[in-house]
């Protein structure tokens, strides 16, 4: 029999070390997104299921929790993504005909987890911008996305590009159906040139178009990566756009780039470029986002959207703890001066920890280097 104190696998309590630095990296990330533009919105944790799962959002059906609202009898479900919730905000309730850009951070909860060793409650953080199709959307969440890295201080940022668009006309030529869709992305995605040749021959694939399908599992690695790319693509003009947007994407960033043109997970979600951010320290891609104009369509809205998202407890594993900041030590008493000192310096930003009677040595994680001390009958801040 299991202790009653024994969390499920992939669960964890976060105690107070761990908990004050995540608030104190989500409060920097949100105030760089509010520095930019960006509200914050605050979705509910359950939803109907349908709306969870509606258009792109489908990819999460195996993801999310399930469960019967004993209100409506209908089914609900426990959000594995906070994206097609903001969506529905900004299709409905916001209901805007220009630009909007939103921001959240909240839990997410998933039914397995990502990765080994990874948690299925994620604390998900990101932002979006609704309502313009240009580059320049496509820029600022990358500048906000570093921007708010760089706040938090981390460490050694790679951006890795990619483009949904290149698998997806290399997919729409062949013509072959959705078995062979889904079975060539997770080939090429997987760079399992193997896998890829044997579904070449078994659809009878176009030689040209063969050919194309197997140099684009080599189609990684640095800039000379998109010239290569116009040489295996020069048959068809509609790749020049997306390679000419990818150069422009690159151009403007001052950290190093990658690209890695075969990566077509989210081939059914992203309509466009699409990016991850590595970072010294983790082994998988810390942010990762992009283009997806079509998350709003379920909600009748199909408007442009791109944008980003990282697990804050993923992100406190790699960025240096901040110094604590010492606290102030001060006796329990009602006295009416004592009382009204602790509350002036609490008012300054200082932090203040009564010591209870019989308690004198358990301050828990506040280092104090100072204390509050009654001389010539003044509460007075002196030095421990």
């Amino acid at each position: 029999m299991s202790s009653a104190w024994v969390l499920p696998d992939h669960l964890a309590d976060v105690l107070p070390s761990e908990a004050r630095h995540i608030e104190e990296l989500r409060r920097l990330f949100l105030d760089t997104a509010r520095s930019y533009g960006y509200e914050l919105v605050m979705p509910p944790m359950l939803e109907h299921l349908e709306s969870l799962l509606s258009g792109t959002g489908s990819r999460l059906d195996l993801q999310t929790f399930k469960l019967v609202d004993q209100l409506s009898g209908r089914t609900l479900g426990l959000r594995a993504d906070t994206t097609p919730q903001v969506a529905r905000i900004d299709a409905h309730l916001l209901n805007r005909s220009g630009v909007c850009r939103l921001c959240y951070c909240g839990p997410v909860l998933h039914t397995l987890p990502e990765r080994p060793y990874a948690t299925r409650e994620p604390l998900q953080l990101g932002a979006e911008l609704y309502g313009h199709a240009g580059i320049e959307a496509d820029l600022e969440i990358l500048d906000l996305a570093l921007s708010g890295l760089k706040a938090v201080n981390c460490p050694g940022v790679l951006v890795d590009f990619g483009d949904a668009r290149v698998v997806g006309i290399l997919l729409s030529k062949a013509s072959c159906g959705l078995e062979f869709n889904q079975e060539m992305t997770r080939a090429l995605s997987q760079k399992d040139i193997k896998g890829v040749t044997r579904l070449l021959k078994d659809f009878s694939v176009e030689s040209s178009l063969a050919r194309a399908f197997t140099d684009l599992v080599h189609l990684y690695g640095d800039a000379r990566v998109l010239d290569q790319a116009e040489k295996v693509f020069a048959a068809w003009p509609e790749f020049n756009p997306v390679l000419n947007e990818l150069r422009a994407l690159s151009a403007h960033l001052k950290e190093p780039v990658v690209f890695d043109l075969a990566d077509a997970r989210g081939y059914g979600y992203y309509s466009g470029v699409r990016f991850a951010i590595y970072v010294q320290g983790c082994g998988d891609a810390l942010v990762r986002g992009g283009r997806y104009d079509e998350v709003g369509a379920i909600f009748g809205r199909a408007r442009s959207a791109v944008g980003f998202s990282l697990d804050l407890k993923a992100l406190v594993e790699v960025v240096p703890k901040h110094p604590r900041k010492a606290a102030i030590k001060a006796p329990w008493a009602e006295d009416e001066a004592l009382r009204h000192a602790i509350t002036h310096l609490r008012s300054q930003g200082e932090t203040v920890v009564c010591v209870l009677p019989g308690h004198s040595s358990e301050l828990d994680e506040f280092e104090c280097d100072r204390q509050l001390s009654l001389i010539a009958g003044t509460w007075t801040v002196t030095q421990l």
